[in-house]
């Protein structure tokens, strides 16, 4: 649940609807976006967070000497798969609808 605050808590809108980021950020180790396919009109700080934490995840891991290759995580509506390159992540955005299909 901590992820989840990190991500929206601090850019909640109290009576609105917030779009659901879409599509891939790349991130070096220091966690600075190289490059990315989410909407400009997305706010990059968000994006920043979930670098951060995903970052911080695949560290974690690896100082566990459980390094993973791939993670990924499943909310309610949103899916974050992450990979690590090198230090750094290409972190994969997708929401969820009730369209979408349900894979394991």
């Amino acid at each position: 649940m901590g992820l989840l605050k990190n991500i929206f808590g601090s850019h909640a809108v109290s009576a609105g609807v917030t779009q659901l980021p879409s599509g891939s950020i790349t991130v070096d180790r220091s966690g600075r976006i190289v490059s990315s396919t989410v909407s400009s009109a997305y706010p990059v700080e968000i994006l920043h967070i979930v670098a951060k934490e995903v970052l911080a995840l695949l560290r974690e891991a690896h100082a566990a000497q459980m390094p993973l290759a791939e993670v990924s995580i499943h909310f309610a509506v949103l899916r974050i798969t992450a990979r690590e390159l090198r230090g750094g992540a290409i972190i994969f955005l997708f929401p969820q609808t009730a369209l979408s299909p349900i894979s394991n």
